[in-house]
Order: C-alpha cells, then sequence, then structure tokens
C-alpha cells in the first residue's frame, strides 16, 4: 500500500489533501485510481487509513477509514552527527529516521570539511527534513525525527539536555559496551532512560580536547568494536545496538510487571 505524508495540522476531519508535491507524484507516478486505498502518516504518530476520493495532478481527495495511533518508541533517541562530506550525511539521516530517531543535530567539529553559515545551514537542514518525510514514507514508521540546523559543537554541547543518558562512540580501550552503559544506568536509577543522545564523530573522529569536553558533560563512552567505522556506519551501527537493547530491556520490564 502506498504511504504518504501530511503534517498534523493538516492530518484531521474526515477528508484530507495531499499537499501538491504528494498530489503530484500520486497522480503522475503512482497512477493512483479512485477507490484506492492509501496510507498517510502524520509524523506525530499516527497512521491514517484511506480511501481515494478524487485525483487531479495538483490535488488528491482522501476519505478517511481509520486511525491508528502507535506507542512512541521506547526511548527518545536524539543522533548528534558530526556533519561528513558530500551526501553521506543524505543517509544517514534516511536510515536514522528508519531507526525511529526523534532528534537529528548536524554538528561542525574542528575536523568537519563541511562549512555552512545561518543560510545554508538552513537550506541543508530542510534538505536533510525532506530527506527524513522519504525514510518515514518508505519505512512505515509514523514518527518523524525533527532536523536542526547546524550547530557548532561547542554550542550544540551547551544547548544538549543532560537529563537521561549520552553516549559518544570512540575507539578508546576503556569505553564500555552499550549494553553494559544502559545496564548501568538502570542500576543506578532503577528504570531505563527515557531520552538517549548519541555523539558521533567526523572522519578522523573527535579531536581530543572535544573528547574530553564531551567526557566532562557526563557523556559516556562505547564501543562499536575493534574495527575503524566510517561515520555513517558508526552512526547506524551504534542507534542500531541501542534500539536493540532498549527494546529488549523494556520487554523484560513488561514481563517483570505481570508477574
Amino acid at each position: 500500500m502506498h504511504r504518504f505524508y501530511l503534517p498534523p495540522a493538516e492530518a484531521e476531519g474526515d477528508l484530507l489533501l495531499l499537499s501538491e508535491s504528494e498530489a503530484h507524484h500520486a497522480f503522475n507516478v503512482l497512477r493512483l485510481k479512485s477507490g484506492e486505498q492509501v496510507t498517510v502518516l502524520d509524523g506525530a504518530g499516527r497512521e491514517i487509513l484511506c480511501q481515494v476520493r478524487s485525483l487531479a495532478t495538483r490535488m488528491v481527495e482522501l476519505d478517511v477509514l481509520e486511525w491508528r495511533t502507535w506507542p512512541e518508541p521506547p526511548a527518545n533517541l536524539t543522533l548528534l552527527q558530526a556533519i561528513p562530506k558530500g551526501g553521506v550525511m543524505d543517509d544517514i539521516v534516511g536510515k536514522a529516521t528508519q531507526l525511529g530517531v526523534r532528534r537529528i543535530v548536524p554538528v561542525l567539529t574542528a575536523r568537519c570539511e563541511v562549512h555552512l553559515d545561518a543560510g545554508a545551514g538552513a537550506r541543508k537542514a530542510e534538505k536533510w527534513r525532506h530527506t527524513a518525510i522519504e525514510a518515514l514514507k518508505q519505512c512505515g514508521l509514523p514518527w518523524l525525527p525533527k532536523v536542526e540546523p547546524a550547530a557548532r559543537f561547542a554550542d550544540a554541547l551547551a544547548k544538549e539536555n543532560t537529563a537521561g543518558l549520552s553516549v559518544v562512540a570512540t575507539l578508546r580501550p576503556d569505553a564500555a559496551h552499550p549494553r553494559d552503559v544502559l545496564g548501568g544506568f538502570h542500576r543506578e536509577h532503577g528504570t531505563l532512560p527515557g531520552a538517549v543522545a548519541v555523539w558521533i564523530g567526523p572522519e578522523g573522529d573527535f579531536i581530543p580536547e572535544e573528547l574530553e569536553a564531551l567526557e566532562h558533560a557526563g557523556v559516556k563512552p562505547v564501543t562499536l568494536g575493534p574495527r575503524v567505522l566510517r561515520c555513517d556506519t558508526a552512526a547506524i551501527s551504534c542507534l542500531a545496538v541501542l534500539n536493540s537493547e532498549l527494546s529488549w530491556r523494556l520487554a523484560r520490564e513488561r514481563i517483570e510487571e505481570r508477574r
């Protein structure tokens, strides 16, 4: 079934109108017909089953058949990603969206080869938001991450909420497995973190001063194994491991509660 996106404010009532770009895709690319069923995602946890009422090049009307609301992910994941050169950030945003990240903060670090002024940063953020929307429709996850404008490392660290758990992927020999870091948090607080921030450095990693600043702010070093990973591989690996561990621990908690 084909999926489309509408912001929450536009996904209300018994009759929905697709945006012009979504209508163009439905009419000219997918060649939908009246009576076909489609899904609309609002990015805020709702999946809406609809039936096509009418189509035109710039307008598609949908009758709402059913509303479904999905629970939030087990933890509010934030990815703070040093911006790589080329189109690698697009891939990271798309895959992070599929893995349920709720916020993506592009970070300009000392070793970043990308330089963005305020205007370019806003344009890039809008481009990455579109990438996230396409990934949302592809995978069917009804939660759209907030993609923020690029921030310098010091500003991103100063703004980041220290509540919850923050980790940084590193090759440091004292780095712990994400499972052990989550276990330590659970033992200390008696619950899983409601928010997890993941810091991923650029090619060549964070400089020592940046790593020291992260450690001083309470960010825990985690290992992804002995190999030197590209930054996009590191981001997706870390998010996937954390997702798996959080889901497993949450399932165990629910089993214990039912006993």
